[in-house]
């Protein structure tokens, strides 16, 4: 088990580099700069100019550059954004709370909807009860995040009043300095009344929005692996033994196939950081997505590079986690079988 944890986490050392090097790389390929951007309409003098691309270190060569940010982040330094003049480090972690809460309650909802239906999908194969959730699934994959969050908010927050339209919690009534950065917990330590049921309204439409492409991907990919594994001679093997039928699927093929579904939900992670961009910007949710949207705005390379590569950590941890997991559920994985 320790050859095998060891080799996975070998692996993370190339993956690390490359994502810095696509890190650095992405910001310098957009229009612009972020001297033009701080100048403002009326600009600045040629002078002042050379001056702040001289500050920022852009007037370096690209490879000096990025030798240089390697030098950085290798003392754990990883920059201080142009904008706020604050270090990346601080303003990621103050936010990143929000995306986590938001990815959370998604990701839970993905998988209590996704799964169960997955399973009924693949027991009820070619039946009605398979058409309509495969059907469901296909339609919420093929919904674009924005049109879907904006039709939601129209639907329950203009029209009938049912959630709010942004914001985590209700400011009006309810105020308390953060502990944890999670407002359902930061509202339970508040002790106020009513306080966690306001931050659950507020996550309701969010997490609906965010949840709905992993949800649908859970669902095909669990009935495709169900499928594959109630074929299998071993379940027909405990049907003739006579055992009842929540017992062969919950427990025999449920568990020979979460191989399969762990690693989508594993995978999920990266949809459910990429939505938050767009889930975020559209509910003005106060998480990472949001804060990512306004560096590139503003040509901010260090939140920008800082950003991706903080995301990309989260990512690459989650995928270490479910390779693990692996070898957890299917000893044969762990030693190389």
């Amino acid at each position: 088990m320790f050859k095998f944890i060891l080799s996975k986490i070998t692996l993370l050392i190339p993956t690390f580099l490359g994502i810095t090097l696509a890190a650095f790389l992405f910001v310098r390929l957009l229009p612009g700069d972020p001297v033009t951007i701080l100048s403002g309409e009326r600009g600045i003098s040629d002078e002042r100019r050379a001056e702040m691309i001289a500050q920022f270190g852009l007037d370096k060569p690209v490879l000096v550059q990025y030798l240089n940010y390697l030098k950085n982040l290798v003392q754990g330094d990883f920059g201080q954004s142009i904008s706020t003049h604050r270090p990346v480090v601080e303003e990621f972690f103050e936010r990143l709370p929000a995306t986590m809460e938001l990815a959370f309650f998604a990701i839970l909802i993905a998988v209590l909807v996704g799964v169960p239906a997955g399973i009924i999908a693949a027991v009820k194969r070619g039946r009605w009860p398979d058409h309509v959730l495969m059907g469901s699934a296909l339609t919420g994959y093929s919904m674009p995040i924005f049109w879907w969050g904006l039709l939601l908010i129209m639907l329950f927050s203009t029209t009938l009043g049912w959630t709010p339209v942004s914001g985590r919690l209700d400011i009006i009534n309810y105020y308390f300095e953060p502990v944890t950065g999670f407002m359902t917990v930061d509202a339970w330590l508040s002790g106020q009344e009513g306080a966690v049921t306001s931050a659950l309204h507020h996550l309701i439409l969010p997490s609906v929005v965010l949840s709905t492409i992993p949800m649908a991907v859970i669902a095909r990919q669990t009935r495709s692996a169900m499928l594959e594994v109630l074929g299998e001679d071993y379940i027909r093997t405990a049907y003739a033994k006579g055992l009842p039928t929540w017992r062969v699927i919950g427990i025999h093929a449920l568990r020979n196939a979460m191989i399969i579904v762990v690693t989508v939900i594993g995978l999920e992670v990266g949809t459910l950081l990429a939505g938050a961009v767009l889930t975020e910007s559209i509910f003005s949710w106060p998480g990472v997505g949001k804060w990512m949207i306004d560096a590139i705005s503003h040509r901010d390379y260090p939140a920008v590079q800082g950003g991706l590569l903080f995301i990309s950590m989260l990512v690459m941890l989650v995928n270490l986690i479910v390779d693990l997991m692996y070898g957890w559920i299917n000893p044969r994985v762990r030693d190389g079988k």
